[in-house]
């Protein structure tokens, strides 16, 4: 079969009406595969949004189907019997789906039709998965395709996998997004902070399932940072369940003069936020790989992360930032006093431009495009019968 003649399904928890870092993802997914393909069918089953801003992702290939309106008790029967229901109608080519928690019933439709399907994995979805059913859909599975190379490790490690079925499709991001720029007047005068004061940032999710994030420790390390840099500000981007918490830990510490807990910020301004900090950090231990972190870098900023998860990847194993032992508060002390004295042992993190240009180089929307062909060639998907 000619390949102008390809049908692709993708199954996706949601793209719209959140935007967290999985939903982001797949859309640079969907939009690389419907600019590189555009003579492929592309299917959408989404299963939580209601429809509302499809207009935003281009493609004349691509179609959409959603679930979000189905009432919730019967939501996850109604979604996985149109999968189902759609594979057999259509025969798609290839199934991707968005996340683990569909994979099951990929394995079944493949088990009916052998269909090949894909997963996509993130992080925590992925670790120690002990779902039986799930094993099986990642051993059969055509392709496992990781956003980071520590995921992909710990799949092959827990779960005793083929190397051969995983590949590598590291997060991207809008580089035209993100400059480099002085810090705003603005936000100075927001916050009450000086021109030449030093300014440590973190961007999160307050949530108190999301703390791994890092800025606990961050906030426990301000005390020995402050005897190097007494006039040393924390600011904390980002909304949550967990804010009342972080305020009891300031107030604890006694460091409510070095720390702003700003809540949610809109997007027009957070590239201004980023170009405010003089040190971006997140000692996170749970990230699947962190688009922040990319995020900072094309701003031009010193960035910390974990040396336990995700941002090695992000981080390139350490060529474009420090990673440090995220339960360590003395080493990210150490390490974030080093950087903002300028001493950190690694030239690139203080030469902005160059900074800016090699995530861009490494992990810009151009080069994501040219590793979803590559992925396609290396595991061509099924003939239509």
């Amino acid at each position: 079969m000619k390949n102008n003649s390809k049908i692709l399904h993708l199954w996706f928890p949601n793209l719209f009406d959140f935007k967290g870092g999985i939903q982001v993802y797949l859309q640079d997914v969907l939009q690389g595969l419907g600019e590189q393909f555009p003579e492929w069918k592309i299917k959408v089953y989404n299963k939580l949004d209601q429809g509302k801003n499809e207009e935003s992702m281009n493609g004349h290939n691509i179609s959409f189907k959603y679930y979000g309106s189905t009432p919730n008790y019967l939501q996850t029967i109604h979604f996985a019997w149109s999968l189902l229901t759609g594979a057999l109608v259509e025969r798609p080519n290839l199934i991707i789906a968005g996340h683990l928690n569909f994979a099951p019933v990929a394995y079944w439709i493949h088990l009916l039709t052998r269909i090949p399907y894909w997963i996509l994995v993130y992080g925590v979805d992925a670790w120690d998965v002990k779902d039986p059913i799930k094993q099986k859909a990642l051993k059969t599975a055509a392709k496992i395709v990781s956003i980071s190379g520590y995921t992909s490790d710990r799949l092959l490690k827990e779960q005793n996998l083929d190397p051969n079925q995983i590949s590598l499709l590291p997060v991207t991001f809008d580089a035209s997004r993100f400059e480099i720029a002085p810090k705003p007047k603005f936000l100075l005068e927001r916050y009450g902070l000086a021109p030449d004061q030093p300014i440590i940032l973190t961007v999160a999710r307050l949530a108190r399932d999301d703390g791994y994030k890092g800025y606990d420790q961050v906030i426990r390390a301000l005390p020995q940072i402050r005897q190097q840099i007494p006039n040393i500000h924390y600011l904390i981007v980002g909304k949550g369940d967990d804010r009342h918490r972080i305020e009891q830990l300031v107030q604890s510490l006694n460091l409510q003069d070095y720390v702003t807990l700003t809540g949610f910020i809109p997007d027009q301004e957070l590239v201004a936020h980023y170009n405010l900090c003089d040190a971006f950090a997140m000692p996170s231990k749970g990230e699947g790989f962190g688009i922040v972190y990319l995020e900072a870098l094309s701003c031009g900023k010193p960035t910390l992360g974990g040396n336990q998860d995700g941002a090695i990847d992000a981080l390139c194993h350490g060529k474009l930032g420090a990673l440090i032992n995220p339960d360590d508060v003395n080493q990210i002390a150490e390490v974030l006093i080093q950087i903002l004295q300028g001493t950190y042992p690694n030239p690139l993190i203080y030469n902005p431009e160059a900074l800016r240009q090699k995530v861009i180089d490494t992990f810009g929307f151009a080069q994501f495009k040219q590793t979803l062909v590559e992925l396609m060639k290396i595991s061509p998907i099924g003939s239509n019968s």
